[in-house]
């Protein structure tokens, strides 16, 4: 048989066709490189700026303030919290409400005026080592001539050599830097969100490819049964990942393990169960595996991108850091991070567990609301 090219036309045609008639894919085909472009050109930033700084001025001196208003005026930091004890500072840093608390002590200007070269301390969370970096060293540039407007005249001296005063940082959290300290401790949240989506998409659509959908209508089980039926196993699942990832991170990469074990536990359950309640709702939505799978990346792309795993979350736009906060991957980086490398507790986790659950909650409403209407 010759080659008929108006046979290939007419077979490109039924593709096409196909491909326009399954909106899902047609849809992902279009919105993952949208999503891609839009989160890669606009909310994607490795130079994190207007970073949340907590000041504790104890010595309300000029030199303490023109260092503070060079740390504003480079657009790396925003003062925004005003502790008055060390406590209090503490608190700011170990809950993330700032990126850095610096300390500036008594008599720190009427010091620096006398040459005798104080020390101001900067303490940085470095639990993220990329978000502190740049601003860091922005910082140390600073110290150099934040003071220069007050050492004029008499003390004009001072302004030649070495800094007027010590620039004593400590990383908190992270001492050394290690990129591992962040990314290990995240992958735990992302592999959770890529496997129990994934799977659970699979979960109604396969009951409907294989034949057994049927039987499973005709059985007395209410749709919350049969949610939770097809959840429970997949949390077995899911514990399992968690024990491999913390036992592979501490033996390879030594990450500290500070906070309790135990709370990390209890909010894992949490998680898994928000995941799996998204992907049961992308069950009920698609009609055959591929479709859920797709809908699965879909939903994976964005938490990946927005959550702070791959790139420094405050370093986000607004309205990205909006989106973010709406995806439970968000605050469970926050909360196992905490827990781990800073020892949190349950006082500082809470609201990020909290904005966990009513998301499990929220999409277990829609996936049962879903399942009701394959009834009909």
């Amino acid at each position: 048989m010759t080659f008929s090219l108006s046979r290939v036309l007419a077979m490109m045609l039924k593709e096409l066709v196909q491909i326009r008639r399954d909106r899902l894919t047609f849809g992902m085909m279009v919105g993952i490189p949208l999503m891609q472009l839009l989160l890669f050109g606009y909310a994607i930033n490795a130079d994190p700026k207007h970073l949340p700084v907590a000041v504790r001025d104890a010595d309300g001196g000029p030199v303490g303030r023109a260092v503070i208003a060079a740390m504003q005026a480079s657009q790396y930091f925003d003062v925004t919290l005003l502790p008055a004890t060390e406590a209090e500072s503490e608190a700011i840093l170990a809950g993330g409400a700032a990126q850095f608390v610096v300390s500036i002590p008594p008599d720190f200007s009427r010091r620096v005026l006398r040459g005798e070269r104080p020390g101001l301390l900067v303490e940085a969370d470095a639990t993220d080592p990329a978000a502190t970096a740049n601003a860091l060293g922005v910082l140390e540039r600073l110290a150099a001539h934040a003071a220069d407007r007050d050492l004029s005249g008499p003390h004009a001296r001072l302004r030649q050599g070495a800094p007027p005063f010590e620039l004593i940082v400590h990383r908190r959290y992270n001492p050394e830097g290690e990129t591992a300290f962040n990314i290990v401790p995240g992958l735990m949240g992302v592999v959770l969100t890529m496997t129990m989506v994934i799977m659970t998409c699979l979960a109604v659509t396969r009951e409907r490819e294989r034949g057994t959908m049927e039987s499973l209508l005709a059985t007395p089980l209410t749709p919350f049964e049969v949610m939770i039926g097809k959840i429970v196993p997949y949390v077995g699942i899911g514990y399992l990942q968690v024990a491999f990832i913390l036992g592979t991170a501490k033996l390879l990469f030594a990450v500290p393990m500070v906070g309790s074990l135990a709370l990390l536990s209890a909010v894992t359950v949490v998680f898994i169960v928000a995941n799996l309640a998204v992907g049961f709702t992308f069950s009920t939505l698609a009609a055959n595996q591929l479709q859920a799978v797709q809908a699965g990346f879909f939903f994976f792309l964005p938490s990946i991108l927005l959550s702070g795993f791959m790139f420094p979350f405050r370093g986000m736009p607004e309205w990205a850091q909006v989106l973010g906060e709406a995806l439970p991957l968000t605050h469970f980086l926050r909360v196992v991070r905490g827990i781990l490398l800073k020892g949190s507790g349950w006082g500082e986790v809470a609201l990020d567990v909290a904005a966990i659950a009513l998301f499990a909650v929220a999409a277990g409403a829609v996936a049962i609301r879903r399942y009701r209407m394959t009834l009909d």
